[in-house]
């Protein structure tokens, strides 16, 4: 189709008045077909109509909402010329006491989307927290907060087991360093994350990282400095592994008096306090120090845990 064909044939689109209230309509909001017939006070074979002329000169789009379709102007797509030409017919159409009428029915149709939102809120608060477990699942924001993660980072799953922090972690990283001691656990998680081809599995020790000076831009301790002889050792090794101004994450227990852990699972530390935590951090060498208590799960039988994070300073570490 020629440039001239094409202008007359969208300026034949726009010469009906009522496609010219459809668009300046849906130019702000996203309609079906049934409000945009209270909007109009059309019938509703009269608008689907008008709605297929304008998507068929690409006008106007639609995507699938349930059983019904939600349409919306097309203007990313506009050249130009078109853009002009919706621009001088806007400014005639937007002027009529009837777009006027349009505009003050729009707005009742877009104020009653939300007192039926508002409705269901206000039957279903005390039931929310069920409703929402059963449709997502316990805590569907904690598995999205890995999102915020920088997508270019490399990120040292230190005391990696089973894989199950990397395999939250790869769908949002460039890369995932994973070091285990144990070359059982190290099999576990190959097998776990087999599909993703951007963690790479490290034997290791946590005192002795395999990993480069400051190879990591974010480090992770999660539930292993319990079985360390010296965890001020694995701090200061997760430092050097870590660039200047790059995050350490450690998760771990609040002290507590379980002591046959240290018979029944080899656990070393009874927990650590912020006080404890936050002196080690402090001479091996990290900065923006922060504790945060954990707000313990309902199934979970274990002790308290906590969060600390930290970044590697520029400062060298305490003698």
């Amino acid at each position: 189709m020629t440039a001239r064909a094409d202008i007359f044939d969208r300026m034949d689109a726009l010469a009906d008045g009522t496609r010219s209230r459809l668009l300046l309509v849906l130019e702000a909001h996203e309609m079906t077909v049934s409000e945009l017939r209270s909007v109009l006070q059309l019938p509703q074979s009269t608008v689907s109509r008008h709605l297929k002329i304008l998507a068929d000169e690409g006008w106007v789009t639609s995507r699938p909402d349930g059983s019904s379709h939600r349409y919306r102007m097309a203007m990313h797509r506009f050249n130009p010329a078109a853009r002009e030409l919706w621009e001088l017919v806007r400014a005639e159409v937007e002027q009529t006491t009837t777009a006027a009428h349009d505009a003050a029915r729009v707005r009742s149709v877009v104020e009653a989307r939300r007192t039926k939102s508002r409705e269901f809120f206000s039957s279903a608060a005390g039931q929310w927290d069920g409703l929402r477990r059963e449709l997502f699942g316990s805590r569907p924001e904690l598995s999205a907060l890995p999102a915020l993660f920088a997508g270019h980072w490399t990120v040292g799953d230190l005391g990696s087991g089973t894989g199950q922090l990397a395999e939250a972690l790869a769908p949002f990283v460039a890369k995932i360093i994973a070091v285990d001691e144990s070359p059982a656990m190290l099999k576990a998680a190959r097998g776990r994350l087999a599909h993703w081809d951007n963690v790479e599995f490290r034997r290791g020790e946590l005192e002795a990282l395999p990993i480069d000076d400051q190879g990591l831009d974010v480090a992770i301790l999660s539930l292993v400095l319990h079985y360390a002889a010296d965890p001020e050792r694995i701090l200061a090794e997760a430092r050097r592994a870590l660039r200047v101004g790059g995050r350490l994450l450690i998760i771990d227990m609040m002290p507590h008096e379980r002591q046959e852990y240290q018979s029944e699972m080899g656990h070393v530390w009874q927990g650590f306090s912020e006080e404890q935590i936050s002196a080690w951090l402090g001479r091996a060498g990290f900065d923006r120090l922060a504790y945060h208590t954990l707000p313990p799960d309902p199934e979970a039988k274990g002790p308290t845990l906590f969060a600390a994070s930290a970044c590697r300073s520029d400062a060298a570490p305490a003698a």
